[in-house]
């Protein structure tokens, strides 16, 4: 796997609560290509739990539907905004976990819409979430200019996250 290099991690004001290292409150993903997959893996913390040691399904969606806008980036070189998301939840999961693993792909592309499947998964490789996120996307000057989004690329090096 090749970790991709966030695009906005210099832009002054950046502050995503999914993906900017420097948002206290934030969830801090890195992301990973593997072949047609878009992969993270994330450490929960107490902090975001619903019921007792159960990781919120808001905190969920959000892991998610980040997952699915970085396939956008990297697999389509363009930005764009959530239109649509369908979240299952199929099992609870343990903010006590040591990781969790997210993987999505781009299921389809119809003009300016893109259909991206994520799955998120406990330690144990269980499937505890899936969601299908519909992505409206721009042309690459509008994603410029509103996003200062020019390009996502990946780093040179293999590396495997820390698991």
């Amino acid at each position: 796997m090749k970790k991709l290099i966030n695009p906005w991690k210099q832009l002054d004001g950046y502050n995503c609560f999914g993906c900017s290292p420097d948002n206290v409150a934030g969830v801090h993903m890195e992301f990973y290509e593997d072949g047609d997959e878009i992969v993270s893996v994330w450490k929960p913390r107490p902090e975001y739990q619903g019921w007792l040691h159960t990781l919120h399904g808001g905190i969920q969606s959000v892991l998610l539907d980040e997952i699915c806008g970085w396939v956008v980036f990297r697999k389509l070189q363009t930005g764009g905004m959530t239109t649509k998301m369908e979240t299952r939840f199929r099992k609870a999961v343990s903010t006590d976990d040591p990781h969790l693993v997210l993987r999505a792909s781009l299921r389809e592309q119809r003009r300016n819409l893109a259909v991206v499947e994520a799955r998120l998964y406990n330690a144990n490789g269980d499937l505890c979430t899936e969601a299908v996120c519909t992505y409206f996307t721009f042309p690459k000057e509008k994603a410029e200019k509103e996003m200062h989004f020019r390009s996502c690329e990946v780093e040179s090096e293999e590396v495997s996250p820390l698991i």
